[in-house]
């Protein structure tokens, strides 16, 4: 049986649009997803990117929560160095109070931003790297039963046991997670170089916890479906560009699709020798593409981004990937968008 898909959005904000405009667009994907059968929606924390618009994440989880019913929410996730621990333990407690067994907190340790804004965040940039296991355990700490004369109690957020996930794109990331007990959910979508490595030492690492018996892996994964392959990369056009710009340090707003930048003539025919993992193509190859993947990596769940410029075309892709998880290749004619 295919491994469970789930849904990772930034909010994406279109060249000529709003905020406001991604933020109704990612509800719409959300409830999208919730029909198609995804396990989690989960929102990244970015700062000071154009194209990117949840920032301010537990808040828009939030609005997700309650246009939601069933689907599991979370981050992907808060950067814990831009946040003291018993802010996060009240804000996912808050989550948690609003929408009971719901909420996954994934945590990382990148800034998700530029030295300046993360100045701006944190009002300094001494803080240090190496004490993320510290602040994780403190974070976990805040969502657990409260101890007789605790001085300081997340309310809400205590007793809430929001379930807590590491992210990384390394293998320090692999380390805490195996050392805590905590699942792991890996970057391949944009840095899979160190992906074998981290996987191997999480799993040989792992140590039970009680939040979690044996070791559980979810892989990130750009996917781009349509009904044939050169529709899909036309579609993932606009993706690349916008990466492009990022790495040359004048991020942009997602543009509209483009021939220029349909493909990439330098890049790997190997998805997991790439800068990215993008699967890109009709049904059959996106299908094949996702089989290959879980053969080679034996990742317990995928999650899935999608950069479309097209809100219709996007909420399509989902659908011809969510096929894959029915192992239904017949994928029914494009449904209008919801």
């Amino acid at each position: 049986m295919p491994v469970p898909l789930s849904v990772l959005d930034l909010s994406p904000v279109l060249q000529g649009g709003t905020s406001a405009d991604a933020f109704r667009r990612t509800l719409s994907l959300a409830q999208h997803a919730e029909r198609l059968g995804y396990t989690r929606f989960w929102l990244a924390e970015h700062h000071n990117m154009p194209g990117i618009a949840s920032a301010a994440t537990a808040v828009l989880l939030a609005h997700v929560g309650g246009g939601t019913s069933r689907i599991r929410i979370g981050s992907g996730g808060i950067m814990l160095p831009n946040h003291a621990p018993l802010q996060v333990a009240e804000q996912f407690g808050t989550l948690a109070s609003l929408f009971p067994g719901r909420v996954d907190l994934g945590l990382g340790r990148a800034p998700g931003t530029d030295h300046a804004a993360a100045r701006a965040l944190r009002r300094t940039l001494q803080s240090d790297p190496e004490g993320f296991p510290n602040d994780v355990v403190e974070v976990m700490a805040f969502l657990d039963d409260p101890r007789p004369g605790q001085p300081v109690v997340a309310t809400p957020g205590a007793g809430s046991h929001v379930p807590v996930w590491i992210l990384g794109s390394s293998t320090f990331g692999a380390q805490v997670a195996a050392a805590l007990g905590l699942p792991f959910a890996f970057a391949s979508h944009f840095a899979p170089a160190m992906l074998f490595d981290a996987m191997r030492i999480y799993r040989e690492r792992f140590q039970p916890s009680a939040q979690l018996a044996v070791p559980y892996v979810m892989l990130g994964a750009n996917i781009v479906a349509a009904e044939t392959d050169d529709d899909a990369q036309f579609l993932a056009s606009s993706g690349r560009e916008s990466v492009a710009a990022l790495r040359a340090g004048r991020p942009v707003t997602l543009p509209p699709p483009s021939r220029e930048w349909m493909r990439d003539p330098f890049e790997p025919a190997d998805p997991l020798q790439r800068t990215r993992v993008s699967f890109v193509g009709s049904a059959a190859t996106v299908h094949a593409q996702l089989d290959e993947f879980i053969a080679r990596t034996g990742a317990d769940e995928v999650i899935v981004t999608s950069h479309i410029h097209d809100h219709a075309a996007r909420l399509r892709s989902y659908e011809v990937a969510a096929a894959w998880m029915s192992r239904d290749a017949a994928v029914a004619p494009a449904a209008a968008a919801r």
